[in-house]
């Protein structure tokens, strides 16, 4: 059976609340199993035994939150070469933008020769003032349909074996 990995990193809630979603909607494809991580949980054993990843983080400072960072730089090297060809999508929480914590992500993906087969998308909390930004996250409804949406796919293409 093939196995999804979704890593994520969450100070404020969204990123948690994404990947929750994203999971919760993997699950449901019996011919799949997904596995839900903090990134600070998951390493390199972790990406090696899964056959396709989600990677979901918030953009802080204009860049990837440092967890994730972290569990990319603890992960990179020994995973090198090994993972190649295998299928990722990638979720961003951001007060306003997001592009930058996306292009990192990427980036990483790139260097791994990951496939992306998901576009990805950042979700915005609009939050912008010192108290909003951090405050607790809630994110709608709508979003979390297109977090769900997307996890369903990857589990139902990794199950089909279309990746």
């Amino acid at each position: 059976m093939p196995k999804l990995l979704i890593v994520y990193f969450s100070r404020t809630g969204g990123s948690e609340q994404m990947a929750k979603a994203a999971a919760d909607a993997a699950r449901a494809e019996e011919a799949c199993e997904t596995i839900l991580k903090r990134a600070t949980d998951a390493g390199p054993d972790d990406l090696l035994t899964a056959d396709g990843y989600i990677f979901c983080a918030p953009e802080n400072l204009a860049a990837i939150a440092g967890g994730m960072k972290e569990f990319f730089d603890r992960s990179y090297y020994p995973v090198l070469g090994k993972i190649e060809g295998r299928p990722y999508a990638q979720m961003i929480c951001a007060g306003s933008d997001g592009e930058n914590a996306l292009k990192q992500t990427a980036r990483v993906a790139t260097g791994w020769r990951l496939k992306m087969v998901q576009e990805p998308f950042i979700i915005c909390t609009h939050a912008q003032t010192k108290e909003d930004i951090l405050a607790n996250k809630t994110i709608g409804e709508a979003d979390l349909e297109k977090c769900r949406e997307l996890g369903a796919a990857m589990a139902a293409g990794l199950a089909m074996g279309v990746f």
